[in-house]
């Protein structure tokens, strides 16, 4: 028995250590990024591992000189925008492709699969010569409809397993209630789906936000770029001054961060529940 609890014993210290060390290689970027952006000395004689002299100049040189404030409005718009109209429109297809029996159901399903498997850069010259032909180049409204086209496949796949996962019966309940189909859907089935909507949401913010091919294709006017372009031409021109390079970089990850704090626990809820029914 002691050697059991001794060898068991050594078994758990060894996972947490090896938990420990695979968290410090996964955390240690964002740390060595944050405290860059926090030297003093990053920008001259190169970061230390644990800063000595902390200063926030590097991100008011950013926000004052770079223009990232600018940036991350642009930026904040055509996510906020993509995940909106992509969270929308992607649950009234799901609700149709679930629950309604139509012509060619299985085949939109596969050509849904189908897009997915497109790589993106494959898409630049033909969409780019789409958006120049309806005049959306250069605009922000254009970008949001081209990661919509994105983002909507994933989408509409994975909320079609959150409706479906909703039993019948409890709708038709709705329905013997006197509820009518948009009242049905408000109130019963928009909430049983809503950990599906967040997880969606989220990758159709990640893409919007940290999309950077389409956007420095299609953004010609320095007042409209993302921040994803924004700091490709900021770090061109400040190749060696790290300390800005890290707090503009520091600056494009905290939103993302911030929105992943506000809805993990509805993510992850989503995540599980979405692997109920197919």
């Amino acid at each position: 028995m002691r050697r059991t609890g001794t060898a068991l014993a050594w078994s758990n210290a060894g996972k947490a250590l090896g938990v420990a060390a695979i968290g410090v290689f996964a955390l240690f970027p964002a740390y060595w990024m944050f405290s860059s952006a926090v030297d003093v000395d990053a920008a001259h004689r190169g970061a230390t591992l644990i800063p000595t002299d902390l200063t926030l100049d590097h991100f008011v040189r950013v926000l004052d000189v770079g223009g990232f404030g600018q940036f991350m409005r642009n930026s904040a718009i055509v996510a906020v925008g993509t995940v909106i109209i992509s969270a929308a429109v992607a649950l009234l297809a799901a609700v149709a492709v679930a629950r309604f029996a139509f012509t060619f159901r299985k085949a939109v399903l596969v050509l849904i699969l189908i897009v997915q498997m497109v790589p993106l850069e494959a898409l630049v010259i033909p969409l780019f010569l789409q958006a120049k032909n309806l005049q959306m180049l250069n605009s922000l409204l254009g970008l949001v409809i081209v990661y919509l086209a994105f983002s909507l496949p994933f989408a509409v796949w994975m909320l079609r397993g959150f409706v479906a996962a909703v039993p019948k019966e409890v709708e038709e309940a709705a329905y013997m209630d006197g509820a009518s189909w948009g009242r049905m859907f408000w109130a019963v089935l928009l909430p049983l789906v809503a950990p599906g909507v967040v997880a969606t949401s989220v990758f159709s913010f990640i893409t919007a936000w940290n999309e950077f091919i389409f956007a420095l294709t299609f953004l010609q006017d320095a007042d409209k770029y993302t921040v994803a372009v924004g700091l490709q031409r900021f770090f061109g021109q400040n190749t060696a001054d790290w300390g800005a390079v890290m707090a503009a970089s520091s600056l494009i990850t905290v939103p993302v961060v911030i929105f992943f704090v506000v809805v993990q626990r509805r993510l992850a809820s989503g995540l599980t529940a979405g692997a109920v029914k197919g």
